[in-house]
């Protein structure tokens, strides 16, 4: 293969491709390239779902292959090198018959104008991959990503529980066998002029890359940094992906901690995070979208430092710490000393976050995590809380609390942690911390909220949290069916 090439598999049959330019979308590349428009622009940011296409890569076992929704309207091109692409052309039979997701959605009458179909169908289609008989919380989390302009989501649904049951002609293995055969040995070097892409392999030429281009543009997941193509039309000058370091890509457990690399994505960190604390579960639920979540990487999420990012509040209380690398050296850090102000980090010159270290979880103690938003699913947060308490008997041995979107940061609670810490678990004491939670932030006003609603808000979260652990609340505002 040439420099300047990528290679990929695209519905069923492997092409190769010149890039000459990093930032061209996937989308783009179907619509304008390849005259494949079955894929729609909607939002070109990654939240309407009308782009949604399925992305196969061999899994961790190295014998399978999984399949996962990502926004094409947001992926640059050459993350695709390597991989497998499933647009909705893709789906139908060699017959020409449409595929069972489709001909369920014909038959329940899912579709109305029909923009936003392609995108459903996609949704659906990896749901039928990966789930062949969900239920309906599975399926409203699978299509909490693609929004309807019609509101047609009970037809949709309805094509979701027919689909299942209905066979086609997958096979994994062959899959498998084509995505090894196409494996790129070497690590992937494009020159595009001011615009190069560099995607390394290991850890050690990602550092000596990152080194050699100190003011590159890391990507990730691309699901903020595509914005900044689609909306902003920024120039990304250098671009080092970090999407194929073997060593930014494992999830291990020690004895003492979960070890994340800083390009696992959001799906593939999840699990492991919710086994550790299953009190955190609701709020994952609603973190952004399946399509985000099977691109975007925990890693990129803190290094961004999004006030509103959600996982940071948790991870916070938890006492996670992030490992920093510069060439050869390591530094470790406490999370809630990485953010100076509004998007700017403890990072230096050439140094890059390779992983998060998360303690394990720990016995008595209670994590949990609040988020609140005008849309209830896939939407960003006005404020997200986090919360870890260990009790004994009626005192507080110990409190923390985190806040994202009250201000330029993502920080700890230090005052209303204090007035808690010591004091018996009542209402009095809640209260005493409500109002120190005023003296810890100074909120900020935006459109999703304004500071006084935010303060309020998080206030009123605490006090949910302390009848969530007095039991005359429910732990969970999920509704399914809704």
């Amino acid at each position: 293969m040439t420099a300047g090439t990528i290679r990929f598999v695209l519905n069923g049959e492997v092409i190769e491709t010149i890039v000459t330019d990093p930032t061209r979308t996937v989308l783009q590349f179907l619509r304008e390239d390849l005259r494949l428009t079955g894929t729609k622009e909607g939002c070109a940011e990654g939240d309407c779902g009308a782009c949604t296409v399925v992305v196969v890569e061999v899994d961790s076992s190295g014998d399978g292959v999984e399949a996962r929704t990502i926004n094409s309207c947001i992926q640059f091109l050459p993350t695709l090198d390597g991989k497998e692409l499933i647009t909705v052309e893709g789906l139908r039979g060699e017959d020409g018959a449409l595929h069972p997701v489709q001909q369920a959605l014909v038959d329940e009458h899912g579709s109305q104008c029909g923009f936003c179909t392609p995108g459903f169908v996609m949704s659906l289609y990896e749901l039928y991959r990966n789930n062949p008989k969900p239920t309906r919380r599975e399926i409203d989390d699978a299509l909490s990503g693609n929004l309807c302009r019609c509101t047609g989501y009970r037809p949709i649904v309805a094509a979701a529980q027919k689909m299942a049951g209905e066979g086609d002609n997958w096979d994994a293995a062959a899959h498998s066998k084509t995505l090894r055969e196409i494996a790129r040995d070497e690590n992937l070097g494009i020159d595009c002029g001011d615009s190069d892409f560099y995607a390394p392999k290991d850890i050690v030429t990602f550092a000596k890359l990152y080194g050699k281009y100190p003011d590159a543009t890391i990507l990730a997941g691309g699901t903020d940094i595509g914005l900044w193509v689609t909306k902003q039309h920024r120039d990304l000058g250098t671009i080092i992906y970090s999407g194929k370091v073997a060593e930014m890509l494992d999830v291990e457990v020690t004895g003492t901690h979960l070890e994340i690399g800083a390009a696992v994505t959001l799906t593939n960190a999840i699990p492991a995070l919710l086994e550790q604390y299953p009190g955190l579960t609701e709020m994952f639920q609603r973190y952004a979208s399946p399509p985000i979540r099977n691109a975007g990487t925990l890693g990129g999420n803190i290094a961004n430092g999004s006030p509103i990012g959600d996982s940071m509040p948790a991870l916070m209380v938890v006492g996670a710490s992030l490992v920093l690398q510069r060439g050869f050296s390591e530094r470790e850090l406490s999370l809630d000393k990485f953010y100076h102000d509004y998007q700017v980090n403890d990072l230096q010159p050439g140094e890059f976050l390779a992983r998060i270290r998360v303690p394990l979880a720990e016995d008595g103690v209670i994590v949990s995590s609040q988020k609140w938003s005008k849309r209830f699913d896939q939407d960003i947060s006005a404020v997200c809380t986090a919360y870890r308490l260990r009790l004994d008997g009626d005192k507080v041995a110990n409190f923390r609390m985190a806040c994202g979107g009250l201000a330029a940061t993502v920080q700890r609670a230090e005052r209303c942690e204090a007035a808690v810490t010591g004091a018996t678990w009542n209402e009095a004491t809640i209260e005493a911390a409500c109002k120190a939670l005023a003296e810890d932030f100074t909120p900020i006003t935006d459109m999703r909220a304004s500071a006084d609603f935010r303060l309020v808000a998080v206030q009123n979260l605490l006090r949910r949290f302390w009848l969530e652990t007095q039991g005359e609340v429910e732990t969970t505002v999920y509704n399914y069916g809704r």
